[in-house]
């Protein structure tokens, strides 16, 4: 029998079926398989693009993490997103979402579920922008603006809730607004901290224990929605931290000078590090430049950027299981790795994980 006619087969098989059993089975394949799927027949290809796949999935608990990495082109002066995007053979790579825009370089981003939005940019109008990307469907909503324009703002999101923290565009006062995923609209008034931040920006921020911790260039600070205080955090201002993630209300980002995955405590107010990991045998004689983490279903997902040999750039994936063993220490395993690009005019701007 011919690879057709088994094709025509099989094909025939499935689509004999009643429909709300076809969903549960293409419910259940993984996402990165709906393009191929798509090429089979216009019955599946429909199915596979329909916003009831996704519901469908969620229902079935089968949401999986994809991992979105924001790049700038020095050649272009543009700023896409990419995939990363599993190979036949196992292997990984990056792969340009065509139906995205450009995005603006200073815009803050964070992951809700199956969505990633993005607030600011870089110019008068810009600033007050809000976006809403799908990533089920790569497509691009409009937000209602903010009420005031922010720059070098940091985000994330506590009980539904964004917390957009930034500069005031005409001047040096920190501000935050709150925007509601729910209701897709912003909460009224607006935030000024009673507190002194001596004039320094936000850089990057986190979540744990529904608190946000934000890093001020060289202090790091707390802040607590349901007593709307501020709070200087002495022991979290001893790392310059950056491109942290949090799991299980533990802060984890890379140290470049100690060559390490660094851990933080809020509760006990203790800097550790991760072991059982050695970063130099997961990317052997590279000279390691940064690495961004994001977290997913209890795990470390990172994307590393390195040079090796002439060209001035490499990235490196990988995945990384987590084990708190007695005494509290942790431990990481590395389930897998896989250089994902070489590009001489490439930047990491952000790296995200989205659970569709």
């Amino acid at each position: 029998m011919s690879s057709n006619v088994r094709r025509k087969n099989k094909q025939s098989l499935i689509t004999s079926l009643p429909e709300d059993v076809i969903f549960d089975i293409l419910a259940r394949v993984p996402r990165c398989e709906y393009p191929t799927l798509s090429l089979v027949s216009k019955q599946l290809r429909s199915l596979v693009t329909s916003p009831e796949i996704y519901v469908r999935r969620s229902l079935l608990g089968v949401t999986e993490p994809c991992f979105y990495v924001l790049l700038y082109d020095s050649q272009s002066g543009d700023n896409r997103w990419y995939i990363i995007h599993p190979k036949a053979n196992g292997n990984r790579c990056l792969v340009l979402i065509h139906s995205l825009p450009a995005m603006n370089p200073v815009a803050s981003f964070v992951a809700v579920d199956s969505r990633i939005y993005a607030f600011g940019g870089r110019d008068d109008h810009t600033k007050y922008r809000a976006l809403c990307i799908d990533c089920r469907f790569h497509t691009v909503e409009h937000l209602p603006s903010m009420h005031v324009p922010m720059s070098h703002a940091v985000v994330d999101i506590i009980d539904g809730k964004i917390y957009v923290i930034g500069d005031y565009y005409h001047g040096s006062n920190t501000v935050m607004a709150v925007f509601n995923t729910e209701t897709q609209l912003w909460e009224l008034g607006m935030t000024k901290p009673n507190i002194d931040f001596a004039g320094a920006f936000p850089t990057h921020c986190v979540v744990m224990d529904d608190k946000i911790y934000v890093r001020f260039i060289f202090k790091s600070f707390v802040y607590e929605p349901k007593k709307s205080q501020w709070e200087m955090e002495e022991m979290l201002s001893s790392n310059m931290w950056s491109y942290a993630c949090v799991v299980d209300n533990i802060l984890y980002y890379y140290d470049h000078w100690g060559n390490k995955l660094r851990t933080y405590d809020p509760k006990q107010r203790y800097w550790g590090a991760v072991k059982g990991l050695d970063l130099e045998e997961l990317v052997p004689k590279r000279n390691i430049h940064w690495i961004h983490t994001v977290s997913y279903s209890g795990k470390l997902a990172l994307i590393i950027a390195y040079e090796g040999g002439r060209t001035p750039l490499y990235l490196w994936s990988a995945e990384i299981s987590l084990e708190i063993r007695q005494g509290g220490e942790i431990w990481g395993k590395v389930e897998w790795s896989d250089e994902v690009l070489s590009a001489d005019n490439l930047q990491v701007r952000r790296f995200l994980a989205v659970m569709i």
